[in-house]
């Protein structure tokens, strides 16, 4: 028994060292490096477009805000023209409905004096204001019974997606370009 708690020991007292040696690493590689860019790059014009299909939340924050949030303000700031805009289809569409659209796509409670609405649409407001161009698929609120008055009156509309032709949609939902 001796020999297995010398080897016990041993594996412990390994771990251990090894993972001091390592975390000493770290933190000695990042601090002696810092970011340089080699070859910087002077903006003129950009056009971005957002497919967003999918909601990806860092915590409770969609993680595609922070990033056009962030395009936004760097465009601005370098004086680059051109514009931004965010299509949204597929199960991340849900974020434009106004609050009453919302609660009902969501399934909160109806009939309650409490209602929740969209917790999203001030972020999305927001995007807005900084002249990011926020777009709905056609398609998609076709395919959830969505009508014009469903996403915020702020929003441009529905516009086509996936092959539909430029008409107008089921329950009168607008796909014009």
């Amino acid at each position: 028994m001796p020999k297995w708690r010398s080897l016990a020991a041993l594996l412990v007292a390994g771990v251990f060292i090894s993972f001091a040696t390592y975390s000493g690493d770290r933190a000695d590689a990042q601090g002696d490096q810092a970011l340089h860019i080699d070859i910087p790059v002077k903006l003129e014009k950009a056009n971005v477009v957002f497919d967003i299909s999918h909601l990806v939340l860092n915590g409770d924050m969609p993680f595609f805000i922070g990033d056009m949030d962030l395009l936004a303000s760097d465009l601005s700031h370098w004086n680059v023209k051109g514009e931004i805009i965010a299509v949204f289809h597929g199960d991340a569409a849900y974020l434009l409905l106004n609050d009453d659209s919302y609660d009902a796509n969501r399934r909160v409670q109806t009939g309650h004096p409490v209602k929740t609405g969209n917790p999203y649409g001030k972020l999305i407001a927001g995007l807005m204001e900084q002249g990011i161009q926020i777009e709905l698929c056609g398609a998609t609120a076709a395919a959830n019974h969505w009508i014009n008055k469903d996403p915020p009156s702020r929003s441009k509309g529905q516009h086509q997606c996936n092959g539909e032709s430029d008409s107008v949609g089921a329950e009168g939902i607008h796909t014009d370009l």
